[in-house]
């Protein structure tokens, strides 16, 4: 007896082979199952999709046959596959793209007899004991926040919201969650996930700690950093049912999970959520959806938790209409209450002895070193043991200076106190720019529109963005002057002058100050980052300047002063995201500082900026979220833009800007000419360049589409993708490299 099914393959995207394709078996085969069959001339991994009563539009004589199945293996959820569905479907991909890519890379490779051996390898296994969660879970005390959040998420069936500031203890909540979930059903699984790969293995650390009575086994960890043999191995325990725990970054919200109850989103806010390649979907919003799915499968409540200090404004407008569930944890674990400094001007005598600057300026009164600060009246009171905020104003500052003289006293007072500080720069490398000051010249990048950064280190000169590395030229390539200079200053730079700065300080039991640098550069080599981090830990740094892969999540117990050096780039951007990103990695960076009870009191942020008055610094100073969420709120509804209209973005990838744009201008124009579903609802923008418009010797250009609808948007997207293909296959348009759909970007 011959059976038909239909068969989703990995296909290229935009090909013509979008949909599952019809094959046939001798064998009756359940949805879900993994299959090999032939591809051209290749043999692929395929995913049933379904079953049909015939070979459909296909001849008989043309259909091919399965040419094996994966025995052993589970099929795949009937949920997952409804995931991948809406997936493709709402980010405007082919199905076989993301159901295949959701998929470990090693599986594609493995015969049946391969998988077989893999799945007999034995694995402990240890049963769940209900006396032994309750001893772990003893060991903690909930403070009285912590514990009316978790009756709160208990009493409600919504997505939740945790808005936790910074070290009030939001981990312990998806900790005593995750275990309520484990303790009422002793098959139920639990997804936890973190926006960076970094914050992974100290969050699994936690989890096994606390969930050791499961079995180690039983907790595993899912992304992109792990091997091939590791990443199916978490795959398979995922997958069988195995692991209770999972957790990962946005990659295992596509894992298969039979027995999900309970959805964590840490640092929900982060836009790492968002992939940037291939199906660019939103991890968070995934998760939103499958539990929605999971729920209406089992029966049974999966619940979704996100959590953060500086929600994206999405989830926190969807607090304020009551779509989500809003749980508040105000204070820090044993945060002492901590005062602001008022914004009382000193007299000009008091701020030049303060805070050497300008003859006769007057400095800004938040930048008064803490040994002479003195709460005034009208002093504000921050939530229990948050860092104080001090903004320096560098309009006051010697020219050209890097870190101002009171906040190098303030490093320095903390090296004598034995305390940490943390010097935060997103700009990694010695300088971004290489220039010569005689000609003009600059270190451009030759296949970029974009400056190769400067890193002294190795003498180099490297594109961010294409990889092109060269070494530093001996003198300046155009009119062979040798006084070739940096301009600008990265975190290579910023480590060199705090040295510099710090050379006749002593730390406490003597010896010079030690300074460490983490970022993408100097952690690159595998276990730099696990080994840097370590020295923090143990103390054996007393300065640490790094980029925002240490701004956030990190739980520093010995940091008292976190310093942002130049943040207001952000303040003027074109992204209309940008303030959003600022303000809550500041907010970020300002948490590692105070963590330990015992020096919370005593715990600053400092901000460098030529703006200490800007809207945004003001909040920040006050840790008031709730009111700088309200002010880009107001403009955002006003503006129709995201939470409160819906938009996509079509780029292209040509040899030539003409080209690109010629694309994209033809297919708006064939939507508008057609009057295609929904196209009375969607304002489409010309055509213009990318802010890097060339990359790697290909051009860039993209097309804004807005609409105050989202449904009317994806009906618009879904009648305009054959218009896109009908486009690009005009003879005009030959040249063009790649076109590709970004739902809901988080940067425009």
């Amino acid at each position: 007896m011959t059976f038909w099914y239909q068969i989703v393959v990995a296909t290229p995207a935009h090909s013509a082979v979008a949909g599952p394709l019809t094959y046939k078996s001798g064998q009756a085969l359940a949805p879900g199952a993994l299959v090999r069959v032939p591809l051209g001339k290749r043999e692929v991994l395929g995913v049933v999709w379904g079953s049909l009563q015939g070979s459909g539009d296909l001849p008989e004589s043309q259909a091919r046959a399965i040419a094996g199945v994966l025995e052993g293996l589970p099929p795949l959820p009937a949920t997952w596959r409804q995931l991948i569905g809406f997936t493709a479907s709402y980010y405007q991909r082919s199905l076989g793209e993301v159901a295949l890519a959701a998929l470990p890379p090693q599986l594609r490779d493995l015969s049946s007899e391969q998988l077989a051996r893999r799945l007999k390898r034995p694995v402990a296994d240890t049963s769940y004991t209900p006396d032994a969660a309750a001893n772990a879970l003893s060991a903690v005390t909930l403070s009285t926040e912590q514990a009316a959040a978790l009756a709160e998420f208990a009493a409600d069936t919504r997505p939740a919201l945790l808005f936790g500031a910074t070290g009030s203890g939001k981990t312990e909540v998806y900790l005593r969650a995750a275990a309520q979930v484990l303790e009422s059903d002793p098959q139920a699984q639990v997804l936890v996930m973190v926006p960076e790969i970094n914050l992974t293995p100290q969050l699994q650390q936690r989890f096994e700690t606390r969930f050791a009575h499961l079995g180690r086994e039983r907790v595993v960890a899912l992304h992109s950093g792990l091997t091939p043999a590791q990443r199916l191995k978490s795959w398979l325990s995922a997958h069988t049912g195995h692991a209770r725990l999972v957790l990962g970054t946005r990659m295992a919200v596509l894992a298969p999970l039979p027995r999900l109850r309970l959805i964590v989103v840490d640092e929900e806010h982060d836009p790492s959520y968002k992939q940037q390649e291939g199906a660019r979907y939103s991890a968070r919003d995934l998760a939103v959806y499958r539990a929605k799915l999971e729920t209406e499968d089992a029966g049974v409540p999966c619940r979704v938790l996100l959590g953060s200090a500086t929600p994206s404004l999405e989830s926190w407008q969807a607090t304020l209409t009551g779509r989500y569930q809003r749980l508040t944890l105000n204070d820090r674990i044993d945060g002492a209450p901590t005062l602001v400094a008022s914004r009382t001007a000193l007299p000009p005598e008091g701020a030049a002895r303060l805070w050497p600057g300008k003859a006769g300026s007057t400095a800004h009164a938040d930048g008064i070193p803490s040994s002479t600060l003195v709460p005034s009246p009208d002093a504000l009171p921050v939530k229990g043991g948050l860092p104080v905020v001090r903004r320096v104003d560098m309009n006051h500052q010697p020219k050209h200076c890097t870190v101002a003289p009171p906040l190098l006293d303030a490093i320095t007072q903390r090296v004598a106190r034995g305390e940490q500080s943390l010097i935060f720069l997103n700009r990694r490398g010695y300088a971004p720019v290489l220039a010569c000051h005689d000609c003009g010249w600059k270190s451009e990048c030759p296949h970029c529109s974009a400056f190769r950064v400067f890193h002294k280190i190795d003498r180099t000169l490297r594109c961010h963005h294409c990889g092109y590395t060269e070494r530093v030229p001996r003198a300046c390539p155009g009119c062979g002057n040798i006084d070739i200079a940096p301009v600008g200053r990265g975190t290579e730079r910023l480590e060199e002058h705090l040295a510099e700065l710090l050379a006749g300080v002593e730390r406490p039991g003597g010896g010079p100050v030690r300074i460490a640098r983490i970022d993408a550069d100097s952690t690159r080599l595998k276990g730099a980052l696990e080994s840097q981090l370590a020295s923090v830990h143990a103390g054996e740094v007393e300065v640490l300047v790094g980029t925002q892969m240490i701004a956030k999540g990190h739980d520093f117990r010995h940091i008292t002063l976190v310093a942002a050096i130049n943040p207001d780039g952000a303040l003027f951007s074109s992204d209309f995201r940008a303030p959003e990103r600022l303000f809550s990695l500041l907010m970020q960076a300002g948490g590692r500082a105070g963590r330990d009870a015992r020096h919370s009191a005593a715990s600053e942020m400092w901000v460098q900026t030529f703006h200490p008055t800007h809207p945004l610094f003001e909040c920040l100073k006050k840790h008031d979220y709730p009111a700088f969420a309200a002010q880009q709120l107001e403009e955002r509804q006003a503006a129709g833009m995201s939470p409160f209209g819906f938009s996509a973005l079509i780029r292209a990838e040509a040899k030539s800007q003409d080209v690109a744009q010629g694309f994209l201008n033809a297919a708006a124009a064939a939507a508008s000419a057609q009057q295609i579903t929904a196209h009375d609802q969607v304002s489409a923008y010309p055509a213009v360049p990318m802010t890097i418009q060339r990359v790697a010797n290909i051009e860039r250009a993209q097309m804004l589409v807005e609409s105050a609808s989202r449904k009317a948007l994806q009906h618009f997207l879904a009648a305009w993708q054959p218009l896109l293909f009908e486009t690009r296959a005009q003879p005009e348009h030959k040249s063009l490299i790649r076109w590709a759909i970004d739902v809901d970007p988080i940067a425009i």
